[in-house]
């Protein structure tokens, strides 16, 4: 299944159109996205057998972020070894957690407005939205608490994200517009083989990363288990899990986005976010 986020209202993408769910469940569910996520199994339960016949065309453009307002959105370091080494770490035996504030969020077809005087860098992930409370979970068992995946573009601006000593990687990671999500989110069920999805991303028709999430070094289920062993993981919270190489930073020359670069990201079995950089 899919769902999405159409002008701010929960729909489910069907073979003819979005299927608004509020409207579907007679008042069940309500419209807002972000609400959804505490109700997990039982929109589930729901969903499994409601009509389409309700559903209707609508436009790419108004999708907007699946998973707009989670409580928590946790964003992953140096999880793939050709980033390791093109940003000059060692291999991390534990997952290198930063966060990214929330009010960076946006949706799947965006602005970026470029920090004046910044290094502003791509980094495609997949994002994984849990679905139900996650404490204390085995990597086995970590797959349950997942409601779907998504795909993410962690924007990062390299001088405020180093910055300091040590430096920190939050704030530089959450610019307004620097988290970009979507364009829905796909249930695990939808997948052969969730942990293995080839990514990528391209600058002006330019591929710039591709790879397959099987090169995690902490995979998605063994990040839930690590993580949840500290915090307790919230439904509708998000975790960019990590990217692989080819970012601007690790170029030689090194390269940063400019007004009028167009960023497409993708995830195989999901689709692909459209970004446009403009000055600020």
């Amino acid at each position: 299944m899919r769902i999405g986020n159409l002008a701010g209202r929960l729909i489910i993408l069907t073979d003819n159109g979005a299927l608004d769910v509020a409207r579907a469940s007679a008042g069940r569910f309500g419209p807002e996205p972000q609400a959804i996520y505490p109700q997990w199994r039982e929109f589930l339960a729901w969903a499994a057998d409601v009509s389409d016949a309700g559903a209707e065309l609508y436009e790419l453009e108004s999708l907007r972020a699946p998973a707009p307002a989670p409580r928590q959105s946790f964003g992953i370091g140096l999880n793939y070894r050709d980033h390791v080494a093109e940003s000059g770490f060692a291999v991390p035996d534990q997952p290198s957690v930063f966060t990214k504030f929330p009010s960076c969020l946006t949706g799947p077809f965006s602005d970026v407005v470029l920090p004046a005087g910044g290094h502003t860098d791509w980094e495609v992930e997949l994002v994984a939205v849990i679905g139900t409370t996650a404490r204390n979970v085995s990597a086995a068992d970590a797959w349950s608490h997942v409601a779907g995946l998504t795909v993410g573009q962690d924007i990062s601006e390299r001088i405020s994200q180093l910055a300091g000593s040590p430096p920190q990687f939050s704030l530089g990671k959450s610019f307004p517009g620097f988290g970009p999500t979507g364009p829905w989110l796909v249930t695990i069920d939808e997948f052969a083989n969730p942990d293995d999805l080839e990514l990528g991303c391209s600058v002006n028709g330019d591929q710039m990363q591709k790879a397959r999430t099987s090169y995690l070094i902490i995979s998605v289920p063994q990040l839930i288990a690590k993580m949840s062993a500290v915090v307790t993981l919230l439904p509708g919270d998000i975790i960019f899990t990590g990217t692989p190489a080819g970012v601007g930073m690790g170029r030689e020359p090194q390269r940063w986005l400019a007004p009028g670069d167009e960023i497409v990201s993708y995830v195989e079995g999901i689709g692909e976010l459209r970004q446009r950089c403009v000055a600020g």
